[in-house]
């Protein structure tokens, strides 16, 4: 195996000491270490001088806290990592539809979200520049045979979800295998952080996708912390802290609402509807935001809870998580329920690793995957917290996990309030490092997030790539339709409730 430098992941590097390999080193190197066990972070391309992209891998070794990160030069096409390293699928269409190379061998290449080339006068489906995109692309798999049959919903959805295109190939009620399209959501932000950091950055992370806006918000400002050697107060720290747990434990308890309902269990649905706005209120009386944007800024937050304030949000919170246990365990004690959770939608824990999940439903698959635990940063390297896991990969577990993990956050969130640490809650950010790169991860409530910036010769940002946890986690939902009835796809898509913009960018 090629031996790499490695670094803890709260440390900047010089571009210049990015190893720049040749292709068949780069692949190798990829496939090696994450058959070895590493986590393929982020794999993308970006233009350099002349006809040329350049590919970044960034590696995460979770037992050592440590990445590391090579790169190399293509042209118009390279042999695929996909085949020996499938973490790499999703990644490689996006920079087949991004940059028009081809990654030769690839066995599902399509785009992934439709958008034209950044590179003129490349493409990687031999489209003429301009034109518009061909069937051979845009065709969706099909099965062919006595009684099969296709079923296509969307993009457009009853009530107020965002777009995505879902096709099922069935036979009979049972799906084969289910396509999702998705892509209707792009606002091309990743590029409009190039030039940054400004007054808007923030403001974009904070929406990148808007239920993670402290999830993004955090990995982002790591990053910046990063490049400009910003230490954090330690009070600063655990406020931090503290909102992104708010955040996972309002989208947890919505969710398993949502399964409640989709279930016609209404008692833990009306439950939970309720039990989410508290915490979704606890989180505007720390900020006066109920999706926290405005908390998180560089160097720290931008409030305080006080002694008063403080004891209020304890006050807050001690009976709607007394109440959430409650709900959630009329779950746990209805046989009617369970019918329907238990063996429903499930993911292999070896299905899991291949691809890449992450966050709660790679956890529901029994694989411990956790940015707070694997790369703590902030407060959470003082006061870790448990990583629970189920081993089933249904939607009982992953409606458990979180269970689990609402209890574990709330219980975290009363002892950080009880014992805040006395200073400031922000510093002063430094100057941004030039000719840089740094990787920020954080672990939203969905998984992890992860922010890999470069920065040019002025401090500025030169290339900015987001991965969302949801870009990980689609596939993972269609994996649990293998097999299953078409009329569990409402709940198996719950149980995951990935995003379509975090995704789509």
């Amino acid at each position: 195996m090629l031996a790499l430098t490695r670094w803890h992941h709260e440390e900047a590097i010089p571009l210049d000491s990015v190893p720049r390999l040749g292709v068949s080193d780069f692949r190798q190197a990829t496939i090696d270490h994450v058959v070895d066990g590493a986590q393929l972070l982020a794999l993308f391309g970006r233009q350099v001088d002349g006809d040329q992209v350049r590919l970044m891998a960034v590696l995460g070794f979770p037992d050592a806290a440590q990445v590391t990160v090579f790169e190399c030069d293509v042209s118009n096409r390279y042999p695929a990592l996909t085949p020996e390293c499938p973490q790499a699928h999703w990644f490689e269409r996006e920079i087949a539809e991004q940059w028009g190379v081809v990654p030769e061998h690839h066995p599902w290449l399509k785009p992934i979200r439709f958008h034209s080339s950044y590179r003129p006068g490349h493409d990687a489906w031999g489209r003429a520049v301009g034109a518009a995109i061909l069937p051979s692309v845009t065709d969706f798999f099909q099965v062919q045979g006595a009684e099969v049959h296709e079923v296509a919903v969307g993009p457009i959805h009853a009530s107020v979800i965002e777009p995505g295109h879902f096709r099922f190939q069935c036979h009979g009620e049972t799906v084969f295998h289910l396509e999702i399209s998705l892509g209707f959501q792009h606002r091309d932000a990743e590029r409009h952080l190039v030039g940054g950091p400004n007054k808007r950055t923030i403001h974009y992370m904070e929406t990148l996708a808007g239920d993670t806006s402290i999830g993004h918000a955090s990995a982002y400002c790591q990053a910046l912390e990063t490049l400009s050697n910003t230490a954090v107060p330690l009070r600063g720290q655990a406020l931090r802290a503290i909102a992104l747990e708010l955040e996972r434990m309002a989208c947890h308890t919505g969710d398993l609402g949502a399964l409640s309902d989709d279930v016609g269990f209404l008692p833990t649905a009306a439950f939970c509807g309720r039990l989410r706005g508290d915490y979704l209120n606890a989180s505007a009386h720390l900020c006066g935001s109920r999706f926290g944007r405005g908390m998180v800024r560089p160097g720290g937050v931008m409030f305080d809870a006080e002694g008063e304030r403080a004891q209020q949000l304890i006050d807050r919170l001690t009976q709607p998580l007394i109440d959430t246990a409650g709900a959630a365990q009329l779950l746990w004690d209805t046989t009617s329920v369970q019918a329907r959770f238990s063996n429903t939608g499930p993911v292999s824990k070896q299905n899991c690793v291949e691809l890449g999940m992450v966050g709660p439903a790679a956890r529901a698959c029994g694989v411990p995957r956790d940015v707070r635990r694997d790369y703590p940063s902030g407060i959470y390297r003082l006061a870790p917290i448990n990583v629970s896991s189920w081993p089933t990969g249904d939607v009982y577990a992953r409606a458990y996990v979180r269970a689990l993990e609402i209890e574990q956050s709330g219980e975290f969130v009363l002892s950080q309030l009880k014992s805040l640490p006395a200073g400031p809650i922000r510093a002063e950010v430094g100057e941004v490092r030039p000719n840089s790169l740094a990787v920020g991860l954080a672990e939203g409530w969905r998984g992890l997030v992860c922010h890999v910036v470069q920065t040019n010769d002025q401090g500025k940002f030169l290339h900015y790539k987001v991965i969302d946890p949801s870009f990980r986690n689609w596939i993972g939902l269609a994996m649990s339709l293998r097999d299953q009835q078409i009329s569990d796809f409402p709940l198996c898509n719950k149980s995951f409730n990935l995003s379509y913009c975090g995704h789509d960018l």
